[in-house]
Parts: structure tokens; sequence; C-alpha cells
């Protein structure tokens, strides 16, 4: 073959190749412009305008900075359904997550018969051991279901507090739930009767650290009241309950309504209870109030289904047949009705015969019986009841006989003798017409019980009168001191007397037996009352022997209150030598002022003192307070004092020295 067409075949085939590359390269470039234009277009459509796409040969890149990691998989998943998948390139970014927030630290406890339930979340820092071994100290270990979950995060402030004093309620509650926050204790529960309620739910927020919010949920059984008694009044003091009884909150309301509308107090109570006669009860109740609110005075008495309507003495006789007789004719028929006008008193050579029988309780609780009883197993009977009632040697009679009394004046006395009982002092009064009580009492339940009694033991014939005043210094339960109040007549007494022991030794020195007497009868007032009692000494002598000596103090103090019967199981004893002195003991004067027995408050973990509290504690107060605050446990010097003081050889080498202890 010739040269020319060698070369002619050679340029074709160059020629042709590179056309081949020009065309390649101009496809690709089509290839990434309109790939890059699809993805960018969906992308923007979308609302990803923030991922910026790039493109090289058949691989689509995406860039950016995504809002969320949520927005970051849309726009690879936006651009997978635009090319094939394998082709997208995900370089985007996604901005550093803020810090998580702490979650909500909280805890279930539910208590019944079949033992406890834990669930929750708590700080890993809190101290789950020991909660679960109080609550097997409660329930037993088998009995205690631990169902917490724990977080690596600070315990919020008050976390520690809230779950003492959620854990002391729950020994209080064999039935209940109690829901701890940090800042809050939310207990419901049950208690056995409405008298236990009460002293449950002031138990509790007497106890509550301060600060700490207390939610309150305590529900008892409603009491069965047999006979089902209500007993209202209108007299010259006024409209007013003696007992009032209920079948539901509804019946309730309108016995109470009616009440006010009578002139009773707007802080009229009324008892919610089982027994109720009839389902009309609260429209007999109203239909009475109203008569007897139409008659102007005199008392309605409800027990069960019989009613008494007593008019005041001297009633208009027309007035009184009309209103009687409009009332009888519109209560429901389970109801019967017996209305009472009284005569005028009958009168002897111009006097009026008084047939009369008292009895009077002193605040002392010595009570006398005078007037008349109708024979002598009568006399007997009182007396021997009333000595059964009010105690042997507190009971004197002085009575004479009268057969022309009512066959049911012994019952009737009895009657009242029962109902004088529930009062701090008080008199009974009985006569032919009428059983009164007049007195004064420490409980809220008196006048309703009272009322109770009269109206089930007396016959339906017999008025009686109830004039009984409640006074909360008499009342057990709102007459107990605060932590406070008890702490401050502790200091009161330690300031007007001082602990003193014989010289050199841990042993009570006679002149302290009064002392101790007073505080004992003081702390039988505080029973929930928790206290440290603190051994101080001087520093003269060995530190370590002065460290023996003030805790052989402090037990001593401790001895001497538990064998006066004092309830000692918060308090413990501790000795601190010479370590807090108060003055200086440089001085004879500062040394004796250093040789001393403090009584310290012990809080709930996690508690602190109130404010005034704070400022004013002394430096041992303050440094016992920062002690319980690092650790509850019992301090060391406590654990390493020994029962005596040692009598080895270094200890004798210092006996003089420990005489002026």
């Amino acid at each position: 073959m010739r040269l020319s067409s060698l070369l002619i075949l050679f340029s074709t085939f160059a020629t042709a190749g590179l056309l081949s590359l020009v065309a390649a390269s101009l496809s690709a470039d089509l290839i990434e412009d309109t790939s890059r234009s699809a993805v960018e277009r969906d992308l923007s459509m979308k609302g990803m305008d923030w991922a910026e796409v790039h493109a090289e040969g058949l691989q689509i890149f995406l860039a950016g900075v995504a809002p969320s990691e949520a927005d970051r998989f849309r726009a690879v998943s936006a651009a997978g359904g635009i090319v094939d998948a394998a082709r997208v390139i995900d370089n985007m970014q996604v901005p550093a997550t803020a810090a998580i927030a702490p979650p909500r630290f909280s805890v279930e406890i539910l208590r019944n018969d079949a033992g406890i339930s834990l669930i929750g979340l708590i700080p890993q820092s809190a101290d789950r051991a020991r909660m679960l071994r109080d609550l097997e100290a409660i329930a037993g270990a088998a009995n205690v279901a631990d169902l917490l979950e724990t977080a690596d995060y600070t315990a919020p402030q008050g976390w520690g507090r809230a779950t003492a004093y959620a854990l002391a309620a729950l020994e209080e509650l064999p039935r209940s739930k109690i829901s701890v926050q940090a800042q809050r204790v939310q207990i419901t529960a049950m208690a056995d009767s409405a008298e236990d309620r009460a002293i449950l739910e002031n138990d509790l927020l007497r106890n509550a650290p301060p600060g700490l919010e207390v939610d309150l949920s305590i529900s008892a059984p409603r009491p069965v009241i047999t006979p089902f008694t209500l007993r209202f009044l209108i007299d010259e003091t006024g409209a007013r309950f003696d007992a009032c009884s209920a079948d539901t909150d509804k019946a309730r309301a309108r016995i109470l309504t009616a009440a006010r509308a009578a002139g009773a107090a707007q802080n009229a109570k009324c008892i919610i209870g089982l027994g109720v006669p009839s389902t009309r009860w609260s429209d007999a109740v109203e239909m009475s109030i109203e008569s007897l609110s139409e008659i102007g005075g005199g008392s309605i008495t409800f027990s069960d289904a019989d009613i008494t309507l007593t008019a005041p003495m001297g009633t208009d006789q027309p007035l009184f047949d009309r209103i009687v007789g409009e009332l009888e004719g519109r209560l429901p028929e389970a109801f019967a009705l017996l209305a009472i006008l009284p005569p005028t008193p009958e009168t002897e050579d111009g006097a009026t015969v008084v047939q009369e029988f008292t009895a009077t309780l002193s605040p002392e609780g010595l009570l006398q019986l005078r007037g008349r009883l109708p024979n002598d197993i009568a006399r007997d009977t009182t007396d021997s009841y009333a000595r059964a009632r009010f105690g042997t040697d507190a009971v004197h009679m002085a009575t004479r006989l009268d057969e022309t009394l009512p066959a049911s004046w012994p019952f009737r006395v009895m009657a009242g003798l029962d109902a004088l009982s529930f009062l701090h002092n008080g008199v009974l009064t009985v006569t032919p017409d009428s059983v009164a009580v007049t007195g004064r009492t420490g409980s809220t339940e008196a006048n309703a019980r009272i009322a109770q009694i009269l109206a089930d033991k007396l016959s339906q014939t017999d008025h009686f009168a109830i004039n009984v005043t409640y006074e909360e210094a008499l009342d057990p339960l709102a007459a107990l001191p605060t932590a406070e109040e008890c702490m401050a007549a502790i200091q009161s007494l330690q300031d007007e007397t001082k602990i003193a022991f014989e010289p050199g030794k841990g042993t009570l020195d006679a002149s302290a037996d009064a002392i101790i007497a007073q505080l004992a009868e003081q702390l039988d007032l505080c029973p929930d009352l928790r206290l440290e009692i603190q051994g101080h000494t001087d520093s003269q002598g060995r530190e370590s022997m002065n460290l023996a000596l003030s805790q052989t103090r402090a037990q001593a103090v401790l001895t001497a209150l538990q064998d006066r019967r004092v309830l000692t199981k918060g308090f413990q004893a501790t000795g601190y030598g010479e370590s807090q002195p108060i003055a200086d003991n440089g001085t004879e004067a500062g040394r004796e002022a250093n040789r001393r027995i403090e009584f310290i408050r012990l809080l709930p973990e996690g508690e602190t003192p109130p404010p005034a509290e704070a400022e004013n504690a002394t430096p041992a107060e303050a440094a016992a307070q920062d002690q319980q605050s690092a650790s509850d446990a019992d301090t060391p010097a406590a654990e390493a004092a020994p029962a005596t003081p040692s009598t080895d050889n270094a200890a004798q080498e210092d006996g003089e020295e420990a005489q002026d202890q």
C-alpha cells in the first residue's frame, strides 16, 4: 500500500477519536448540569434552600448546614429521588446540639398490706441503698419492690429533705401513695377514722421541713352514726347546731343553707355519715328548721326518723298549733313529729317548786353530785356509775331523796353523766322538764357526741339543752408546741439552772435532779423532737480524757431522762470534749462556761433551720448543724469515746487536772 493511502486512513481515525472525546466531554457536562439543576429545583421546592448542590461526573455532592439531623436526612432522601441514591454524596453539617436539660426527678411510693413499691427516677448521687434499708425496716426486705431508675445529674435543691420527709411520713401511713419531688411532697392516704385523720394531718404538717410544699389528701371512711342525729336550736345567743348529720354532700349543702337562713353562722359544720333513716332526710330537716325559725326560738331534734320540736316557754298557743300542723302535713311519710310547748312552772305558796339534780365537774377532774334522786337504789347506782366514769376518788355525793320525781329521772341522770364526761369542766342540770349540759371542751366533736348520746338515751318527750364551748387551749392536738417552741423552752430552763456534775466525773450532781425533772416534763410535750445531747468541757487536762468525760456526761443526761420515762427514740448523746469552746479557757469564768451540756435539735436530712433559728444559733449549734449537713451518721467522737473515763496510768497522771472539769 502506498504511503499516501496509509496517511489518509490514520488521519480519518484520529479525527474520529478527537470528535468522540469532544462529544463525550460535552455529554458529561450536560449530564452534570441536568442532574444538579434537577436536584436544586426539587430541594428548593421542598423548602431546603440551605442545601448546596455540586456535581462531578455522575456524583451529586450535597453541602451546607442542615438545621437538624431530620432535615439532613430529608435532603439526602430528596436528592436520592431525583438521581440514583448511590450517586448522592452527603457532605452536609448539623450545628452542635444544645446541652440536654436535666430530667425531672420524682418518685412514687405505694404502700399497702402487700408491701411497698417504688417507681420513678432519682439522681445517681442519691443514697439509694439507705432509702431501701429504711423501707425494708418498715415493710420487711421481702416486701419492697424497687423499680427505680437513676440518672447521672446533680440532685435538685431540696431533694434530700423531701425524700427524708416522705420516708418518715410513710411509717405512719400503712395505706398510702406518696409522690416526691424536690420542692413538693404529695400524700394520698387513708385513715381509720375522722379522729385519726385529724391527728395524722396535724403530725404531718407540724413535721414538714420549712420551704417544702406538702399537699395532703387523707380520707377516712364515713362514720356510722347511730342514731342518725341532728339538733338545731335558736335561743338568746343565736341559732346553732349542737349536732348535724347528713347522708350526702348535696344534703349537707341544703341543710346548712336552711340553717344560715335561720340565723346560723356561715362556718357551721355538718358530718356526712352512714345510717340515714330516709333518703328524704334533708327535706325533713329543711322543713323543720324553717318551722322553728317561724316560731322564733326553741329546738328541733332528730333521732333517726323521730323528730322532737320544743318551743320556748310562753309561745303563743295558736301560733304554735298552726306551725306544728303545717309541718306535720309536709313531712315525708317516714318521719314522726312530737311537738312540745313547755307549761308555766308550778308554784307552791307563791314560790316555784325546784326539783333538780346537778353534777359539777371541776377543771381538776373532781365531780360533785347534788340535788335529788328518787330512792336509795338510784342513789347507789348513780354513785357507782359516776365513780366508774370519773374515778373512784374524784366523786363527792351529796344528794337527797324525793319519791315524787318522774320514773325516768335515773335514766336522765345517767345519760347526763355520759354527756358530762366529754367536757374538760362543766355542769349537768336535770329537772322534770329538761336536761342541760354546759361547760368547756377541747374536742371539736363534743357537741355532736353529747347530742347523739342524749337523743339516743332520753325519751322523745325529754327536752335537753347543750351549751358547750370549744377552747383551743384545751385541745391536746392544738396545744402541742412546735419544735421551735420546744427548743426555746429547753434553752430557757438551761439559762435558769445549769446541769451540774460531780467534779472530774460523769455522775450527775444531786442538784441536777430538779432541772432534769423540768426538762423531762417539757420533753414529754414534744414527743416528735429529735435531739443531740452534747457534752463539752474546758481545755484543762488531756484532750482524749476530756473527750471521754464529755461523752460520759452527755450519756448520763440521756440515761437520766430515760429513767423518767421520756421517749428518747430520736435522741443521741455525743461528747465533743474541748473542741467547741464558747468562752476563753484562759479565765476561770470562761472555763466554767465551757463546761456545759447543750441540747441541739437534729433536723431531717436535707432540711435547713429557719432563718431566725439559724441567726440565733450558738457556736455549738452551728457546728452541730454543719456536721449534720455533711453527714447524718453519728459523730466520730461518739464512736471513739469510751463509756467511762479511762483509768490507765495516763489518766491517773492527769487526775488532778481533771478535777476542774
